[in-house]
């Protein structure tokens, strides 16, 4: 496969990259260190396009292509994890699932404010007993006849408390199994609807990451996207393209740890020279290269399965599955060339390896990909 990039792609993924070193890198630290969201970086990257990448130009989106939103992801994330997941979850779960599936009411009333960054969204699936597994979903949502009632509570939901919509899971039939979940669209400030306190997390400190939880929520019906009980097949069909943002943020996290050891080692100096021009240092250099190139192209092959209209869900996984490996023990390797600098926050990279842990966890971990990639090359 030709992976060679169009003028276009080129542009955006230096515009995402001035935008990091620029705007994202100044304060990163700080943000990190006490949690901070970046809400006016957030303002920022909405007027520059960055939230709804891949959205319909007449809904407020720049109509581009999947793997300019890898591009953009994987230069966002050498530098803040925490500002591209909140771009990942916002493209490929929120604004995607409803201009996907949702209704045309929905997209005018959501869509584009949504991708134009006026407001924020977060998907709402996984419970205290239900992460990675949709089928198990205890939050309910019972017909009223015009509403439903939405009762439970989601964990671990990025911009939990920053977003303005989002996009809840829920059971309606339990006697149907995965056949009575829906998909709906609870706005912030509705009645029962209470957000807990922010998480305090390993990594991607900055981002906003709370508890939900739904007392009695009256949801109208005309906020049910697509029929009842698809609910389901929405979610797996939004995760399948969130597992290539994801994929994008580990490349880029690996990226990023790699290049500040690289630029690191030739600076440094050891027993006379700089550790670059030890073997040890070499080969380390040497493999995480060679690492991050695989999974940049399993990263670009998934887009591209995506853009041509074919099945991503294995290219997606296997993605995801080794970008997140080789986001972390780039990371750490990283931290090792650093030495004793590496174990300080000024150099950056202990917290690229904080960061890179999470991306072998969300979207489903590490062993739910390899379920989803068993089960696609055993399937004929």
């Amino acid at each position: 496969m030709d992976f060679t990039l169009s003028e276009e792609q080129l542009m955006i993924q230096q515009a995402a990259k001035d935008f990091a070193q620029n705007e994202l890198l100044p304060g990163v630290i700080e943000r990190d260190e006490i949690q901070k969201f970046p809400k006016e970086l957030v303002n920022k990257m909405g007027e520059l396009g960055f939230l709804g990448m891949m959205v319909n130009e007449k809904y407020g989106g720049s109509g581009l292509d999947t793997l300019s939103y890898v591009l953009a992801m994987e230069e966002l994330s050498k530098i803040d994890a925490s500002a591209s997941v909140m771009v990942s979850v916002n493209n490929s779960l929120v604004c995607w699932g409803l201009e996907t599936y949702g209704s045309e009411a929905q997209k005018e009333k959501y869509l584009t404010r949504l991708a134009t960054g006026e407001i924020i969204g977060a998907f709402c699936l996984s419970e205290p007993e239900a992460g990675s597994d949709a089928t198990s979903q205890k939050t309910t949502a019972l017909d009223k006849g015009d509403h439903y009632l939405l009762n439970g509570t989601k964990n671990w939901i990025t911009n939990g408390n920053q977003a303005e919509v989002y996009l809840v899971i829920a059971q309606t039939d339990v006697e149907k199994g995965h056949r009575g979940i829906n998909a709906l669209i609870v706005e912030k400030g509705a009645e029962g609807f209470e957000i807990g306190p922010k998480e305090n997390k390993l990594g991607i400190r900055g981002s906003d990451t709370h508890s939900l939880m739904f007392n009695d929520v009256k949801v109208p019906k005309e906020n049910r996207i697509g029929e009842d009980g698809f609910g389901f097949k929405f979610a797996m069909k939004t995760l399948a393209g969130g597992r290539i943002g994801i994929a994008a943020q580990a490349l880029g996290i690996a990226a990023g740890a790699y290049e500040l050891a690289l630029q690191y080692s030739k600076q440094r100096k050891a027993f006379g020279t700089e550790i670059s021009n030890h073997q040890a240092i070499a080969f380390k250099l040497a493999d995480m290269h060679t690492k991050i190139q695989a999974a940049r192209h399993l990263v670009y092959q998934a887009a591209c399965d995506k853009d041509n209209g074919n099945d991503y869900t294995l290219s997606g996984a296997m993605a995801k599955l080794y970008a997140s490996e080789v986001a972390m023990e780039t990371a750490v390797e990283a931290v090792q060339i650093h030495g004793g600098n590496g174990f300080v926050k000024e150099y950056h990279v202990e917290r690229l390896m904080r960061d890179a842990k999470i991306t072998q966890i969300y979207e489903g971990t590490s062993e739910i990909q390899k379920i989803v990639i068993s089960r696609s090359i055993l399937k004929d």
